[in-house]
């Protein structure tokens, strides 16, 4: 392979999401085995994304509904294209196979987009089935087995366009095994279209301080991403009031990019509770806090800011959705727990305990040297997919659902698109 074709869904911001630094991660793979990377995308551009020229990447700006874009991938010619979420594939992958139909088409999720969704309504559908709003904050996270997911998603329009993107596509990347599991248990998604990469990390520049010379808890997420909204409000309502009552001199300090008035809203210095906003180095405020909380009650994929937290030191609280894919069988730096007296009491004894506090710096430290390097998780991304370039029509061959599925919804979704690109030429004219 020579030349990789990167459609992002939006433009890489690594500082202010996983899903950023994910990609970041994935395009310097592909740098740093020669190849020439472009990166494309319609969206607008974006307040703290990164500059890619800064490693070698070109940046195209590319339309939804555009035949513009066919005469570019068309001039381009990639060997493979990287579809940045299942979006991204609907829009562009049959414009991409029409006009380079032996290019590899791989998709990555990021995190299951459709499993997110499913755990975040049936929160919302035990809120509303509480009698007042002190109910709904002590509700715990949610705890579906993969049986109860499957019937919660299986009617769901995200869970089979999300689904059928997958079988459409030659490869899928999943950053978490846990949905590895549920696709290939309960959705019966073949293993070989599916590879687990989860974050190549990237150590953090920042030393790692000792327990004596930090203070305060921590709490970060992009506030445009709605399990760290909720974990926001559950911290606010019901875990903060219960931690702020043992340690009355405790603080809480709450990041994350595009806060909105309503969050900036909860700031308030007299209980602790203080909203910062946009910070332009993470890893230098997570190393400076003594524990970080990370309330999840729905979610998927893997936690960038829980595996931030172990690159720098700092034991964690969080939920099993939190932790859902990061520890496999090894012991988790910190606490798992669900409720909120139970999350109230690990934060207090991880904030005073400095034998337990250093445990679970430890157990961190050993989840990341066994599950998150960076060496052998890009070598056996670059094998999979030489070895997929090698077999490419053995294994299309084999895929005859996704080779049925391109056949119907993309005639669908091609021909709506070039209807709409024809309808903006006669606008135009």
């Amino acid at each position: 392979m020579q030349k990789v074709l990167v459609i992002g869904y939006v433009w890489p911001e690594p500082r202010s999401s996983a899903a950023g630094s994910r990609m970041i991660e994935l395009l310097e793979l592909f740098c740093a085995q020669g190849w020439q990377v472009s990166f494309a995308c319609a969206a607008a551009l974006s307040e703290h994304r990164a500059d890619l020229r800064e490693l070698g990447v070109p940046e195209v700006s590319i339309a939804l509904n555009c035949d513009s874009f066919d005469a570019y991938v068309a001039e381009l010619q990639p060997d493979l294209v990287l579809f940045d979420r299942f979006f991204t594939e609907e829009q562009f992958a049959w414009r991409v196979e029409r006009a380079c139909p032996t290019a590899l088409r791989v998709l990555d999720t990021s995190d299951q987009h459709s499993l997110r969704e499913a755990r975040q309504q049936l929160l919302k559908s035990a809120q509303q089935a509480c009698a007042s709003e002190a109910e709904k904050h002590q509700l715990t996270a949610v705890q579906a087995s993969p049986e109860q997911l499957f019937a919660a998603m299986a009617t769901s329009d995200s869970a089979q366009r999300e689904i059928a993107a997958i079988y459409r596509s030659d490869l899928t990347l999943m950053i978490s095994e846990f949905e590895m599991q549920l696709l290939q248990g309960q959705f019966g998604v073949p293993a070989a279209l599916l590879h687990h990469c989860a974050l190549m990390l990237i150590p953090p520049a920042t030393a790692c301080l000792e327990f004596e010379q930090r203070a305060h808890f921590i709490s970060i997420g992009n506030f445009r991403h709605a399990p760290n909204w909720d974990a926001v409000l559950w911290l606010k309502h019901a875990l903060w009031p219960l931690i702020r009552q043992r340690l009355p001199q405790a603080q809480l300090h709450v990041y994350g990019a595009y806060p909105p008035p309503k969050a900036t809203a909860l700031h308030n210095t007299r209980q602790g509770f203080h909203v910062l906003g946009w910070v332009d180095d993470a890893h230098r405020v997570m190393s400076q806090a003594r524990v970080c909380l990370a309330p999840l009650r729905f979610g998927a994929g893997i936690k960038g800011k829980l595996a931030d937290a172990m690159a720098c030191g700092t034991p964690s609280v969080t939920t099993a959705i939190g932790s859902e894919g990061m520890c496999g069988e090894l012991p988790w730096g910190g606490a798992v727990v669900e409720d909120p007296q139970t999350f109230a009491d690990a934060s207090v004894r991880l904030y005073q305990d400095r034998e337990r506090w250093l445990l679970a710096q430890q157990r961190g430290s050993a989840i990341l040297a066994r599950r998150f390097q960076r060496g052998a998780l890009g070598e056996a991304l670059i094998a999979r997919l030489q070895q997929l370039d090698a077999e490419r029509e053995v294994h299309r061959q084999q895929n005859f659902v996704g080779a049925m599925l391109r056949h119907h919804q993309h005639k669908s979704t091609q021909y709506m698109s070039q209807w709409i690109a024809a309808k903006n030429r006669a606008t135009r004219s």
